[in-house]
């Protein structure tokens, strides 16, 4: 075959274009052709190979569709004698004494048995399902061999091993041949999806659809009441009859979904062959034949309906959750590619044509994701071919996978267009996992982490968030406040997300947006503050040198600290400018972003993007919102001032003096454990409220321009940020994680114009900061040079993508450096009186802002009903905030 194919491929070089088709076309059916023959005559499971291939009319060319479908109902009938044989034999009785009448020709030939339509003696119409003779040893000599097949190809190329799936068909495939577990499997379905009680009520996981009724059965006879139908390949007939097709394939997906997500138990084999649409209006599909069936333990129902929902919304940390809960290991950390890999599972169904371009757009993504791979561990390209990502595979998900390859080719071979698998399903999904989670207050004791009540202030808050959870108006929250130094309020309420039945702690960490901003907006101050301080020595490539940090004031010149910003017009730019949102760099970004949403995520990339842009105003004449990039403005103010990474002075200049380990990340870092990060991914829902946000004059015109389709950033965005990738990028604007105790302290640290407040109440538990994150560091080849200093060797060492993060300091290191922490008296993250000014640009820093504008200096400005200036501050789209008063 493969010769063959080589062949007309050089035969395919000197045809010309327009026979091609036809030379291709004239290949498939003599191939196809010949693969039908020979299962036909090897028989068993063969033939149950040749049915799935039947139905993959997203993979395979139109002629073997075409040729293999006779496999599903239409091989040779076995011999009258043999049927009548095994009849009298299994039921002890004649023909005669049995049945007013036996169509002598069957109605369908299967891989198993065939069907004939009988009269029984009391006048009813049933059909005979009649298994043919020595077909059990027929099927289960061929398991045997294929098993052999299957090991000896896993021992000779490692990464196709095939034997979880060979062990999950061997275990289930010799049930198809007992017709009394058939029979007890249809009934099952049938009181499952309600088929007999004709119930009209308004239940939106209904279904409707056909199972006969189970009449008599044993090993090898199943007697069924006969309903009148129409093969699903009988495309004639089916027009004649006026049929939806397209709601035809819908109600069988919800038949399935029904059966998976909510029962638990599903038959494993929905070829076309195993269906039939009910000729009476209004046309319902009849199911058939439930030899093969699959039953799932709760957990893994539920862990495939939250890969399920996991995959529709985009969201890689629940996706691996779900693997992680189905057994399903992986060996190495590419969330992204598993991302893609889940969604193959819930495409869109399509007709052939366009399904066969979408699998082909899928094979060059495949493609390459090995090269990201074999980049990423290093392989050569035999090695990468041998790789096999999966530890370890459940055999549950054989049989789920297969349904859902099934149901997607029903689509392709019916021809119907644009099926959304993820709508259909998804009640279903959310139905079974929200039935296992008492969100509200009025189902839950413990919907308030209990923790002592700080104030009345808290009391009040807390009933307040009673009634708010009963009313379904709160899914969690964390709130956190200070007054003159003191905690007031600590509370944490609900669970992690909709089908996340984990409580929210006072140390989970939500995502936050805009209010990154005002956290790199202080660290930009505190290097200010900071000018003229010595920094520790840091390692160059092969020694270490020691060096300060560049001065940094808030009148210089961005380009005097990071001399690439200069070009294209920036000299002028300052860094107040980039304070204040003045700088004319507002849109910087906003193509970057547009092209690929993806390259937020990359730190270099956005940098060289903001150093290659020019100006659109004047630095300092028109106060426009730096949507995006602002945050990278002063991230690359920050590095470059300091020369040192980004995370590094986060955690010198405010995770370590306020002792916010643990709960304060701008990225988190891989590997972390021992915290609860929320699963409560973005989601965008209401296209009103887009609306609005769209309107907003403070968003820049190219930004609103973006957000303007609706159907993009509802799409794009959640999906982005609710991968791991992105979770893990430092996106200074946007990618900050916290819990709302550490958000609380740091603000109330700039309150109190920098003084560190007392230690967190010891009452709440855990503790505030009792948790570092010490990441695994490689262990990086040191020199010799390096060798002589601690820390420069320490500085050197990374993580596996180590650009981004660095060794959290020790306690002792932090103490060293400037003698803060918690419980440190006086400790002061500003020597400067007025830094208060300095946020709100007032004072003697009025002249550095633009007058009447909304942001002082890195910080939104808050003023009072009477247009009095009260505060500074961020607030961020998802809820999130951050403003003090």
């Amino acid at each position: 075959m493969i010769l063959y194919q080589q062949a007309l491929q050089m035969k395919e070089k000197w045809t010309k274009k327009s026979k091609r088709a036809d030379l291709w076309e004239k290949a498939h059916e003599c191939n196809a052709r010949r693969v039908l023959n020979l299962i036909v005559e090897l028989e068993g499971l063969w033939v149950k190979l040749g049915q799935y291939l039947s139905t993959r009319a997203d993979v395979l060319p139109p002629a073997y569709i075409r040729l293999l479908r006779q496999l599903q109902d239409s091989l040779p009938p076995r011999p009258l004698q043999e049927v009548c044989r095994t009849i009298t034999r299994e039921l002890g009785k004649s023909m005669d004494d049995l049945f007013l009448n036996f169509d002598n020709t069957p109605l369908a030939t299967a891989s198993i048995a065939q069907v004939h339509r009988a009269t029984l003696g009391d006048g009813q119409d049933v059909v005979v399902k009649v298994q043919h003779e020595g077909i059990k040893e027929i099927i289960l000599e061929d398991l045997k061999n294929a098993k052999s097949i299957v090991d000896w190809i896993a021992w000779a190329e490692p990464q196709y091993n095939f034997n979880p799936m060979i062990d999950e068909w061997c275990k289930e495939a010799p049930k198809e041949l007992d017709f009394n577990h058939e029979a007890e499997n249809t009934r099952k379905v049938s009181r499952n999806l309600g088929c007999k009680n004709n119930c009209e009520d308004n239940n939106i996981n209904r279904v409707d659809v056909l199972i006969p009724e189970i009449i008599m059965s044993t090993e090898k006879v199943l007697i069924l009441e006969y309903m009148d139908g129409v093969r699903l390949n009988d495309s004639e007939s089916l027009q004649a009859l006026g049929v939806d097709k397209q709601k035809l394939v819908e109600e069988i997906t919800r038949a399935y979904a029904h059966q998976i997500y909510v029962d638990g138990f599903f038959n494993g084999d929905p070829h076309p062959g195993n269906f039939l649409v009910s000729k009476a209006p209004p046309h319902r599909p009849i199911l058939l034949d439930f030899g093969l069936t699959k039953g799932l333990s709760s957990s893994m129902k539920h862990a495939l309906a939250k890969m399920f929902l996991a995959s529709a919304e985009g969201d890689h940390v629940a996706l691996l959750s779900s693997f992680a809960e189905m057994g399903l290991k992986l060996r190495l950390d590419i969330p992204e590619q598993v991302m893609e890999i889940a969604n193959v599972f819930f495409l869109e169904f399509n007709p052939a044509n366009e399904a066969q371009q979408n699998m082909k757009a899928f094979a060059e993504q495949r493609n390459k994701n090995l090269k990201v791979l074999q980049e990423k561990m290093k392989l050569n390209e035999k090695e990468v071919k041998r790789f096999n990502p999966v530890d370890a595979f459940p055999g549950d998900i054989i049989i789920f996978s297969r349904v859902i390859n099934l149901l997607r080719g029903l689509s392709s071979t019916m021809d119907v267009r644009h099926v959304v698998y993820l709508d259909i399903m998804r009640p279903f999904a959310e139905s079974v996992l929200q039935c296992n989670v008492n969100i509200g207050p009025a189902f839950n004791a413990n919907w308030i982490h209990d923790t002592p009540v700080l104030s009345n202030v808290e009391d009040k808050l807390r009933k307040l968030l009673i009634e708010l959870g009963n009313a379904d108006k709160v899914l969690g929250i964390q709130v956190c406040a200070y007054k003159d130094g003191e905690v007031i309020i600590d509370t944490a309420a609900g669970v992690l997300g909709r089908y996340d039945p984990r409580p929210v702690q006072p140390d989970s960490l939500f995502p936050v947006f805009s209010v990154s901003k005002g956290i790199t907006a202080g660290m930009v101050h505190w290097l200010v503050d900071k000018e003229g301080v010595a920094f520790e020595e840091w390692a160059a490539s092969y020694y270490a040198l020691k060096r300060r940090c560049r001065k940094l004031k808030l009148e210089d010149r961005v380009a005097s600290v990071w001399p690439e910003f200069g070009s294209n017009g920036k000299d002028q730019i300052k860094v107040h400018h980039v304070l204040n949102h003045t700088s004319g760099l507002h849109n910087a970004l906003a193509s970057l972003t547009r092209e690929n949403p993806l390259l937020m995520t990359d730190w270099d990339q956005c940098l060289n993007c903001l150093t290659e842009m020019a100006p659109e105003t004047e630095p300092g004449r028109e106060q426009l919102y730096h949507y995006l990039s602002f945050g990278w403005l002063c991230g690359g103010i920050i590095e470059h001032a300091s020369r040192k990474k980004f995370q590094e002075i986060l955690e010198e200049a405010l995770i370590t003096p306020l002792n916010l380990d643990g709960e304060l990340y701008i990225g988190i870092p891989p590997g972390m454990r021992g915290i609860s990060t929320s699963d409560t991914h973005i989601r965008y829902g209401r296209h009103q409220k887009l609306s609005e946000i769209s309107k907003r004059p403070d968003i820049p015109s190219s930004f609103q321009f973006q957000l303007q389709d609706i159907s993009q950033m509802a799409s794009t965005l959640p999906a982005l940020f609710n991968t791991l990738h992105a979770r893990r990028s430092i996106i200074p604007a946007a990618n900050a994680h916290c819990s709302a105790r550490a958000l609380a302290r740091y603000y109330a640290a700039l309150v109190d114009r920098g003084t560190v407040p007392p230690p967190h109440s010891s009452s709440t538990q855990p503790q505030l900061g009792s948790h570092p994150h010490i990441p695994k560091f490689s262990s990086p080849k040191s020199t010799k040079k390096q060798k002589k200093s601690k820390n420069a060797a320490r500085n050197t060492e990374s993580l596996v993508d180590g650009k981004n993060y660095t060794r959290v300091p020790s306690e002792d290191n932090a103490v060293a450096k400037g003698g803060f922490g918690n419980g440190q008296s006086n400790a002061k993250l500003f020597t400067n009186g007025k830094i208060h000014d300095a946020f709100m640009g007032i004072g003697e820093y009025e002249n550095l802002t633009l007058p009447g504008g909304g942001f002082g200096l890195g910080f939104k400005r808050s003023y009072s009903e009477n247009g009095e200036l009260i505060g500074f501050g961020h607030s961020g789209m998802g809820g999130s905030t951050g403003i003090v008063i």
